[in-house]
């Protein structure tokens, strides 16, 4: 539908060389009730009947971009402006995407010019972006297909495919490990980085808040439960009510939330710092540079404010009376254990970052392959069902690849806090559990670790839209 449309619309302004009657065949078809303006409802009409797929709020965007009188409509003049302006840019982003200057863009052209920006896709995928473009079928995309095809979005380049694909801050499944967000040089310079950071920081601290319970089981059974202390999750459920109450399947969470903005806020900015470090062409950063660069950012996000983990894990399990709050659980360390024991675990939790961030990027890479091969066709916007079930699936294996050095890491916080207890290195412990409880004894807790992913995903998304509109920040 949308390729016949676009013939009906633009074929005769090529063909006359007259980009002004182009623009009044399409202002007529868009003003539907014949006033000689185009507002929000009527421009998104059109864009729908057109086939095109516009993101939330593009309407509106256009509209605020060309309207000069501020009356929330375009007249023809304002129209016609506006569509010159956003063509001269369409122009100059053409130019650069075609590499050879023959006036043709091809599958090559378009792989090229992504993996420019970071994202590395196959012929396959290629080749689906470029169908998506090309009107004639002719496998190549010249300047007036380019022009049709962005007319009427508010995209100017190839940046907007990357911005479909990137990790979102909305995905917060409890662990912080994920390689940090992409953001574009008009994100930056617009400042709308710190929104997304924002949104994503208070949909996680909602989300976390909202799984606590699971979360403080999870680290109870990796703790306390053994072959010979067998517990599951009505058992725990039932010790930690009649222990501490209701209000005690949140012990912990306080901090857990605290440290998002700290941890976000240096990962974003280590992050920056190790992609121009390593980058070999300034600018444009490759997958595995990616990967190296958000690794790196996480470790030192990690090294920073591990104390805050130790203290998550030593609140989380602590008994009704022992610690009165955060500081008062700071200071009891300090005092008994001194500093080290604030960098205990230390090192499983690092190696945990490697195995993590590289199958999480990995599976996320693959899937999103495999949905541009085999279902994009008008677009290359997967929509956010998409977007969540590859996030959620990418994390989860990540999680699961590196949940048995998150356990060691977590006995290694607990230890000095138990009654008895040794106090192993890290390869003592893990000798200890195999011998002890076999390999399954290094992934207690992973089901409560697992119920909780989809409320998590689910909790974050709904607090990330909402804060996002909050921010004003359009899609």
């Amino acid at each position: 539908m949308y390729q016949i449309v676009r013939k009906m619309f633009f074929t005769v302004g090529h063909c006359a060389a007259d980009a002004s009657k182009t623009y009044e065949e399409l202002f007529a078809k868009l003003d539907t009730n014949k006033d000689g303006k185009v507002d929000v409802s009527e421009l998104k009409a059109g864009l729908s009947a057109m086939g095109i797929r516009a993101g939330k709020g593009a309407a509106q965007k256009i509209i605020s971009s060309g309207d000069q009188d501020q009356d929330e409509g375009l007249t023809f003049n304002e129209f016609s402006k506006y569509l010159k302006e956003h063509e001269k840019k369409l122009q100059l982003t053409f130019k650069s995407l075609d590499k050879n200057n023959d006036g043709q863009i091809d599958f090559m052209e378009i792989k090229q010019s992504l993996a420019d920006l970071g994202l590395d896709i196959g012929k396959k995928e290629a080749e689906k972006i470029l169908q998506s473009m090309d009107g004639d079928g002719t496998m190549t995309v010249d300047w007036n297909e380019w022009r049709e095809h962005f007319l009427l979005t508010t995209a100017t380049n190839l940046e907007e495919i990357v911005r479909y694909w990137k990790h979102t801050t909305v995905l917060d499944i409890g662990d912080s490990l994920t390689i940090p967000d992409e953001f574009t040089e008009e994100e930056k310079t617009t400042g709308l980085w710190w929104k997304q950071l924002s949104a994503g920081a208070m949909a996680g601290a909602v989300s976390r808040t909202g799984t606590a319970p699971l979360d403080r089981m999870k680290v109870f059974m990796q703790v306390h439960a053994s072959k010979s202390n067998k517990i599951n999750l009505v058992s725990g459920f039932k010790q930690m009510l009649k222990e501490g109450g209701l209000t005690s399947l949140w012990r912990g969470n306080g901090i857990n939330v605290l440290k998002i903005a700290p941890e976000t806020a240096i990962k974003f900015m280590a992050y920056e710092k190790y992609k121009k470090m390593l980058s070999s062409e300034p600018g444009k950063i490759k997958t595995h540079e990616r990967f190296i660069a958000g690794s790196l950012a996480g470790a030192t996000a990690q090294t920073a404010i591990y104390p805050m983990e130790v203290m998550k894990t030593r609140l989380t399990l602590r008994k009704t009376g022992q610690y009165s709050g955060m500081f008062d659980c700071a200071k009891k360390i300090l005092k008994r254990e001194g500093v080290k024991a604030f960098y205990k675990g230390y090192v499983p939790n690092i190696l945990g970052i490697i195995p993590y961030a590289g199958i999480d990027l990995a599976i996320y890479e693959s899937l999103k392959n495999v949905w541009l091969s085999r279902y994009a066709k008008d677009t290359a916007n997967p929509g956010i069902l998409v977007l969540l079930g590859c996030g959620t699936i990418s994390s989860t294996c990540g999680q699961l690849a590196s949940y048995p050095l998150a356990l060691v890491r977590t006995r290694m916080q607990a230890q000095a806090s138990l009654e008895g207890a040794e106090q192993l290195h890290m390869n003592q412990m893990v000798k200890k559990i195999l011998e002890k409880e076999g390999f399954f004894g290094l992934y207690r807790g992973i089901l409560p670790n697992f119920m909780k992913v989809l409320p998590a995903v689910s909790i974050s998304y709904v607090v990330y839209e909402y804060m996002r509109s909050g921010l004003g920040i359009q899609k």
